[in-house]
Formats: structure tokens, C-alpha cells, sequence
């Protein structure tokens, strides 16, 4: 690393959640999610299903599909997490995991309406998320190499607002120049470039190319500053040694109850928030009748809210740790989804409201900046947490027991929404079990030691 500032590899670092946060802000939750569950139930309903039902067997759909994808994750984030450790070697991971990233992004292009594929859209959609996912957990073992501990909250914080203002940027993008309301012109008021057809779904269908193409550009800065320290003598990739030494942390988890706890702890709020930001603007195609451009501008106002509160978050976890932030957060998930439930056009907690009443469509948009800002927080705090409790000396290990804990139930938030809606035939009724979850998160803290085993 010799010639690279701490700096400049602190800034580097950053870059991955800059190039990477546009397949969470784009693919997941506010252009293409909710073009799946539209263009799946248009599908439906051309098959003679209801519309109603139609909304709420895309969603479900949207749910198995994702819930198949967590799975593959969390078997597999702890054993590649323990191998990289064992080598001392974690780049050669993040080019293959970004390869996966880039190609399975770039192929939701072939998922145009016409001969619309639920398996060959949602298998392009789980492969990028598989590479970012697994991206994440190798890029995450580096922070604790990027300063001393008590500034790490910061750096963190820091880290994840810079990645939401990359969401923020993309997303713009994607609707100044690409994406067409009903009128046919972006929001800029222009035609879509590229002469790109809204009536194929190509002006919405280009984010995963430029969810792609942003992603190679600006993993650059990453590539050249953030380097592997030097490798262990005779280092090499020791499958048998790392399932070893996994199987080894994984049974002595009992010996360490605070780790055990925020695992636990996190694995339900995490996937609970997961579960927001997959359904969100699903829920808002569906049950507001929101247009595709709708959703993305409620998801620029979301994304801003976070990129501030990521890093007023790491300021506050700076001064008070990482254990305030993150219970602060999860009670106003805890109201916000109670909030989400409560709306529907018609009325809100059950009181009617007038017919064309803006103000379900209000309260949404407060329900979003709440997401966006304990959302961005929460995040930032929960990795730093992580580096209280592990050993320093299995980081990638530990960070693939946290993708674990937070995709060992990943499938859990999409899949009971999944089954919810399915059972009540209701998108609003379908998201309650997010409720449940961020409490059980909560709960748990409870035994959580705020400075890891040391306190």
C-alpha cells in the first residue's frame, strides 16, 4: 500500500458504497422493483386474473423471488467470509462478486413486457443482488483498518452518507433523462435518450444498464486505493481450514452472549428494514397508485434524508456509540411501519378521509423521509457495532456471520409479506410482519453490551 494516504484509502473506500448504493436506491426499491410488480401483474391480469389480485400476486412473487435469493446468501456469506480470512486475501473476491453485480444488473434490460419473464427477471435481478451483497461483506472487513477505533463511527457514518448521495445522483439521472411520467417526457421535460421507447418499458428498463455502467465507473477509485495488506507466508485459499475455523466461531458464540445478541438483534431489524426498502415503492405503485416517476421522486426525498442522517448518525454514534443510534432508530421504524399500515387512499387508521384527499399520499412521503433517515443511521451504526464485538483478527469471518444474521432471515421479511398478502389479498395488510420484527430487534438489545465483551 505504499504510496497510498490514509486518505485516499478512507476515500476509496467510500467510492464502493457511492458505486454500489444505486442497485439498493434503483434496482430494489424505486425504478425497477416496482416495474416488476407492475409489469408482472399487467401479465396476471392479461392471463384473466383481477386487478386486485393481480397486485398482490406480483408482490408476492416479487417476495418468493427475493426470499430464494436470501437463502443463497446467508449459506453461503459466513464460509466465504472464513475462507477470504484464512488467505488474508479479500480483493480477488470483490472482482468476482462485482462481475456478478454488473452482468446480473445489465440483463433486467431483457425483461421488456412483451415477452415478460418472472424467472429470467428475477434470476438477473438475484444474481446483482447476490454480487452486491457479497461485495458489501468483503469491502465492510476494511473498516477497521481505516483508523482508530474511536473514529471509526465516523468513518462509517461518513461512508454510507456518501453512498446515498451516489443513490441520490443516479436516481436523478434516471428521472431527468431517462424515465417517462404519463405524459411521455422525463422530468427534465424531455423525451427519453436514446430515442428509448416508453411503450417496450425501455425508458424504465435502461436502469439496470445504468445501474451497471455507474457501478464500473465508479469502483475505479476503489480498485486503485483500497489494497490488500501483504498476505500471510504461503497464504492461499484454504477451503477446508476456513469451514473449520467457521464451524469453530460458530459453536463458541455462547461463550461471547453480547455477539450472540446483536447477531440476533440485527438479523430481525435489518431484514425488517430490508422489507421497507424492498416493498416501499411497490406498496405505493399498489395501494396509492403512484406512477413509476412518482415513486422515483418520493425515492430522491428518501435517499437525501438518509445521505444526511447516515452522517448525523455518525456523528452521534462518534459521541455517544453506535447501541443509541441504533435503539433511537429502530422505535421510529417501529411508528413508521405502524404509520405505513394505518394508509390507504381512502383512509387513514381506519378514519375516511375525502375522496381525492392528498393527504394518505402526504403521510407517505413523511413515512419515507422517517425511513430514509433512520434507515441511513441505523445502517452506518449497526457495521460499526460489529467492530465492538468481533476479533480483529476474523473481520471477514465476522462480517459474513453479520450478512448471516442479516440474511439468515432475509427470506423472512419477503417471505411472510409474501404469505400475508397472499392469505388477506391486501398489499396493505401484507406488510404488518415488518412490525414484529423490528420489535424483536429491539428486544434483544437489551442484551447487547455496548463496547462488545470488554464492557
Amino acid at each position: 500500500m505504499a504510496g497510498i494516504s490514509p486518505t485516499k484509502r478512507i476515500w476509496g473506500w467510500y467510492f464502493f458504497d457511492w458505486a454500489s448504493q444505486p442497485y439498493n436506491t434503483l434496482m430494489l426499491t424505486f425504478i425497477f422493483g416496482p416495474y416488476f410488480s407492475q409489469t408482472a401483474a399487467q401479465s396476471l391480469m392479461a392471463g384473466g386474473m383481477a386487478e386486485q389480485a393481480a397486485e398482490a400476486q406480483a408482490q408476492a412473487l416479487w417476495g418468493y423471488g427475493l426470499t430464494l435469493t436470501g437463502i443463497t446468501i446467508a449459506v453461503l456469506a459466513p464460509i466465504l467470509g472464513s475462507v477470504a480470512d484464512s488467505s488474508g486475501r479479500r480483493m480477488p473476491w470483490i472482482w468476482l462478486f462485482s462481475a456478478l453485480y454488473v452482468i446480473g444488473a445489465w440483463g433486467t434490460w431483457y425483461s421488456a413486457p412483451e415477452d415478460f419473464s418472472v424467472f429470467w427477471a428475477l434470476l438477473f435481478f438475484g444474481m446483482g443482488l447476490i454480487g452486491m451483497e457479497f461485495a458489501t461483506i468483503f469491502t465492510n472487513a476494511y473498516l477497521p483498518s481505516l483508523g482508530p477505533k474511536e473514529e471509526l463511527g465516523r468513518i462509517s457514518g461518513s461512508g454510507w452518507g456518501f453512498g446515498y448521495v451516489g443513490g441520490v445522483v443516479a436516481l436523478a439521472i434516471m428521472l431527468a433523462l431517462f424515465q417517462a411520467g404519463d405524459n411521455g417526457l422525463t422530468m427534465a421535460g424531455m423525451r427519453p435518450l436514446l430515442g428509448l421507447d416508453p411503450e417496450t418499458g425501455a425508458d424504465t428498463r435502461v436502469v439496470g444498464p445504468l445501474t451497471s455502467l455507474w457501478y464500473v465507473v465508479f469502483m475505479i477509485p476503489f480498485f486503485l486505493w483500497v489494497k490488500d495488506g501483504p498476505p500471510p507466508e504461503n497464504a492461499h485459499y484454504r477451503v477446508g481450514e476456513g469451514l473449520r475455523d467457521l464451524v469453530r466461531t460458530i459453536k463458541g458464540l455462547p461463550r461471547h452472549p453480547s455477539l450472540l445478541a446483536y447477531l440476533g438483534s440485527s438479523m430481525f431489524y435489518r431484514d425488517a428494514l430490508n422489507g421497507m426498502y424492498t416493498f416501499g415503492g411497490i406498496y405505493a405503485l399498489g395501494v396509492l397508485d403512484w406512477s413509476i416517476m412518482e415513486v422515483g421522486i418520493f425515492g430522491i426525498l428518501a435517499a437525501i434524508s438518509g445521505a444526511i442522517f447516515a452522517w448525523v448518525g455518525g456523528l452521534a454514534d462518534r459521541k455517544f456509540g453506535p447501541m443509541p443510534v441504533i435503539v433511537v432508530c429502530c422505535v421510529v421504524l417501529i411508528l413508521t411501519a405502524c404509520l405505513i399500515v394505518g394508509l390507504s387512499p381512502e383512509a387513514i387508521f381506519g378514519m375516511p378521509v375525502a375522496e381525492g384527499s392528498a393527504l394518505p399520499d402526504q403521510l407517505f412521503y413523511v413515512a419515507g423521509l422517517l425511513i430514509g433517515a433512520a434507515g441511513g443511521a441505523v445502517q452506518s451504526a449497526s457495521r460499526n457495532m460489529l467492530t465492538k464485538q468481533a476479533n480483529p483478527q476474523r473481520m471477514t469471518e465476522a462480517f459474513g456471520l453479520y450478512a448471516l444474521s442479516g440474511k439468515a432471515t432475509t427470506f423472512l421479511a419477503p417471505w411472510l409479506i409474501a404469505i400475508t398478502t397472499d392469505i388477506t389479498n391486501n398489499q396493505r395488510l401484507g406488510v404488518t410482519p415488518l412490525i414484529g420484527l423490528f420489535s424483536l430487534g429491539l428486544v434483544l438489545l437489551i442484551w447487547v453490551k455496548p463496547n462488545g465483551e470488554e464492557s
